[in-house]
């Protein structure tokens, strides 16, 4: 379950809030990392917010055999639903009825897709949010993306309509939202955007999106594939974020950055993984960094 009750305002001790937004966290797994969830499971604590995503290539029911793991073991599942790839219009209803229905979920991760035509009745996540077909199904929450460097297609202007749009759909039909940020590698970007958030939206949750450990390499393809920024500034001109971007291998930096934001301040409660393909290491990663802080908390 995710927690969204909001940290108070009053600056708290830094140990106190990194544990609080790993105690939070949640991280990815493609239907393809399937057999590493083994391996993987023993790592996260009960609970934990496992999110499924969407694959152009394949149909949302592939993913239902995943999503009956993740629940036997005890974990969150959260199956993301892109609007666009979507191909029939009973698609939807059918799987959100099994996913609901058999394995327990009770959110989902609204997106729209990056089809330029879509492939079924839906144009984009505000078209689905309102046909009211989530909140039929028994979906109770669904997750919103919210964009620290802005969406390679879509205008800063459409973004904030449809965000405000979402929000009123979901208040309307009685459905929790809460928003999970793309990754970046622009720290003040984040900040900016949270800060951004809590004003005009001050009671929307956040779950900061950050790479888990990663091959630089590897997490320089992902971020191109993405659409982040920063990375294709960088690789056109090969100035001081590239250095950045090569020398990541984990998120501790970023970490702290967000932690000194919610220090201060109530609309993030939590940390979102991108684990890439590397989803025992990003496993191993939040598990021994729990362990550390809880020793550090409590001392």
């Amino acid at each position: 379950m995710p927690v969204h009750a909001a940290p108070s305002a009053v600056e708290r001790p830094a140990a106190e809030t990194l544990a609080e937004l790993l105690g939070n966290a949640s991280i990815e797994i493609t239907v393809r990392e399937a057999p590493a969830l083994a391996e993987a499971a023993p790592l996260l604590p009960a609970g934990t917010g496992i999110y499924v995503p969407s694959l152009p290539s394949r149909p949302l029911a592939s993913s239902l055999p995943l999503l009956a793991d993740l629940r036997a073991r005890g974990f969150d599942p959260v199956p993301h639903v892109a609007a666009r790839r979507v191909a029939a219009g009973d698609d939807l209803p059918a799987f959100l009825g099994r996913a609901v229905r058999t394995h327990g979920v009770h959110r989902v991760m609204l997106i729209g897709g990056d089809e330029s035509v879509p492939l079924g009745p839906w144009r984009d996540s505000v078209h689905l949010l309102e046909s009211g077909l989530l909140r039929d199904a028994g979906v109770r929450e669904i997750g919103i993306a919210v964009y620290p460097e802005g969406h390679p297609r879509i205008a800063q202007e459409a973004l904030r309509r449809a965000l405000e749009s979402k929000l009123q759909l979901a208040a309307a039909q009685g459905l929790g939202v809460y928003a999970v940020t793309q990754f970046s590698f622009a720290p003040e970007r984040i900040v900016a955007l949270l800060a951004e958030l809590h004003q005009h939206f001050p009671e929307l949750p956040v779950y900061v999106g950050m790479p888990g450990p990663s091959d630089p390499v590897q997490l320089l393809r992902y971020a191109q594939r993405c659409g982040v920024g920063a990375t294709r500034r960088a690789l056109s001109s090969l100035g001081t974020r590239i250095a950045q971007l090569m020398v990541h291998t984990e998120p501790s930096e970023q970490l702290a950055v967000v932690a000194r934001y919610a220090q201060r301040h109530d609309n993030v409660v939590g940390v979102h993984l991108f684990s890439f393909g590397g989803v025992v290491r990003t496993a191993r990663w939040v598990n021994q960094r729990v362990s550390a802080l809880s020793g550090a908390v409590v001392g």
